[in-house]
């Protein structure tokens, strides 16, 4: 009898725990899911975590967000920006670090908070940490968007927005970073060892960014003494009609053709088909 009431309570406590062991893998889906956008703006790299709530047939600002309260910017805890190196939001400069993202929301004006303390909560919230805030003007937006979204848009050279949309509404804020004074940097330094392909990059540099255009081409042209390449020389013929040198871009044009034929290159065919035309009516 005994041997029996052992072997009943051996078999419940295996039971129990496979039972346990089961629960203990179960993967359910999170009602506001993790969610994460990276972006490089420039030389620099930001990435933002956050969870996603959704509507869910509930009015949102104004009522379960209400205006005037912090808010922690998604749902469980406060979303998350991370920077590789210095920018600055709305004109306020951030060092590179991790901060969380915390929000005021109203109706006619968003401050937006950057803080040092990257797992705050509303409630043990410290502005003497906070690393930026500023206000910006909500937007109406037509089309509803159902789950909360944070987006890294409008990319340029050294800045982009921003965006968090949610329900009918989106707020953004521009975010800088310093690219030319480093690029610059590089360049100057690799000047001192220069190889073909940093002449070259430097002149593409130059001549995007409207820097000095004659310096460009002295670039471009050192970069050609190590061989002619037919995308090289199409930069050199673009060099040459900013300057006003339509006639000599037409003949770099028509050599990078040449080349660009050889080694069967459609694209910088046309390319190059395309500029002569049009540099043929201002000459």
């Amino acid at each position: 009898m005994k041997k029996a009431i052992l072997n009943l309570s051996f078999t419940a406590t295996m039971i129990f725990f496979c039972q346990s062991l089961t629960f203990a893998q179960l993967d359910i889906p999170r009602p506001s899911p993790l969610g994460r956008v990276y972006q490089k703006v420039g030389l620099n790299d930001i990435t933002i975590e956050y969870s996603r709530p959704g509507v869910k047939d509930r009015v949102i600002f104004g009522d379960l967000v209400p205006y005037g309260k912090m808010w922690r910017t998604g749902a469980n805890a406060a979303t998350k920006v991370t920077l590789a190196d210095t920018a600055k939001f709305e004109g306020n400069k951030v060092a590179p670090g991790e901060y969380s993202l915390l929000t005021i929301p109203g109706k006619e004006a968003w401050t937006i908070i950057l803080n040092k303390d990257s797992k705050v909560s509303v409630t043990d919230y410290d502005q003497t940490k906070d690393a930026a805030r500023f206000n910006v003007k909500p937007k109406i937006v037509a089309d509803k968007v159902e789950t909360f979204t944070i987006n890294i848009a409008d990319v340029e050279t050294d800045n982009a927005n921003i965006e968090l949309v949610w329900e009918n509404t989106k707020v953004s804020f521009k975010m800088t970073t310093e690219v030319d004074a480093k690029v610059m940097k590089q360049i100057d330094e690799a000047m001192k060892g220069v190889s073909q392909m940093e002449y070259y990059r430097s002149a593409v540099y130059y001549f995007d960014t409207g820097k000095d255009l004659n310096k460009a081409l002295e670039w471009v042209n050192l970069s050609l003494k190590e061989g002619e390449k037919f995308w090289m020389l199409h930069q050199k013929a673009k060099i040459q009609a900013a300057l006003g040198d339509y006639k000599g871009a037409i003949e770099t044009a028509n050599k990078s053709k040449e080349i660009a034929i050889k080694e069967k290159s459609d694209d910088y065919i046309a390319l190059n088909d395309k500029a002569i035309a049009e540099w043929s009516k201002k000459k």
